[in-house]
């Protein structure tokens, strides 16, 4: 996609979120999309999600590592088909730990102790052009390390909010196939959604019509 007139700039919207745009190179982009479509075939196929209020999200997800549904995580998908999730593969781990890195000024730390970034599970979503996200919190975690969320495909809207409700104030920002968002510490627990996508916005190079968005996570969990 296109950068336009002027380029994109690396953005903090709120102590420790920060946007990188252009992150992923259009190679590693289309590595991710061929991933993510062997992940959507299973164990555990890609799904609309279910809430416990009978409503069903627009986003249809996968998950590895650990199965997510509203709201804990479990390693088999019982709400789907009672497989085992697929694993989490340990070079998404460290590409998690090179996006810590490049947000955080050279640390690839979870939190203040020092201990290194392990995420242990991502959650794979698919938007296409009529899909959204409400505004929620990540907070079926134990750990508090950062959210690394890498966007391919179509453009979307992100709204980015506080930590006190779904309200403003908010900071709504355009995140563009192959950015970089990382939201920890005093922002890890803020309220975030996508009000809308942009359909048609995608590389056709990338071969994707509509959005993927993969976030990986500490759960803090142990088997």
């Amino acid at each position: 996609m296109s950068e336009g007139l002027f380029p994109r700039e690396r953005a903090e919207p709120a102590p420790g979120a920060v946007h990188v745009p252009g992150w992923l190179s259009t190679a590693r982009q289309r590595e991710l999309v061929t991933v993510c479509r062997e992940w959507a075939r299973g164990p555990v196929p890609i799904r609309h999600t279910r809430l416990p209020t009978g409503g069903v999200m627009s986003v249809r997800t996968v998950c590895l590592g650990w199965h997510w549904q509203p709201y804990r995580y479990t390693r088999t998908a019982d709400d789907v088909n009672g497989a085992r999730v697929a694993g989490f593969p340990d070079w998404l781990a460290e590409l998690g730990r090179e996006a810590l890195a490049v947000s955080y000024g050279g640390t690839a730390v979870a939190d203040g102790s020092g201990r290194p970034y392990a995420p242990d599970t991502a959650l794979v979503n698919f938007y296409d052009g009529d899909a959204r996200m409400g505004m929620h919190q990540d907070k079926d975690e134990r750990s508090g390390a950062p959210v690394v969320s890498l966007s391919v495909g179509d453009t979307c809207v992100f709204r980015f909010g506080n930590t006190a409700n779904r309200g403003r104030p908010y900071t709504d920002v355009e995140l563009a196939s192959g950015d970089l968002f990382v939201f920890g510490g005093p922002s890890r627990f803020a309220y975030h959604g996508v009000p809308r996508v942009l359909p048609g916005t995608a590389d056709p190079a990338l071969g994707l019509a509509g959005r993927l968005n993969i976030t990986l996570r500490e759960t803090g969990l142990r088997d």
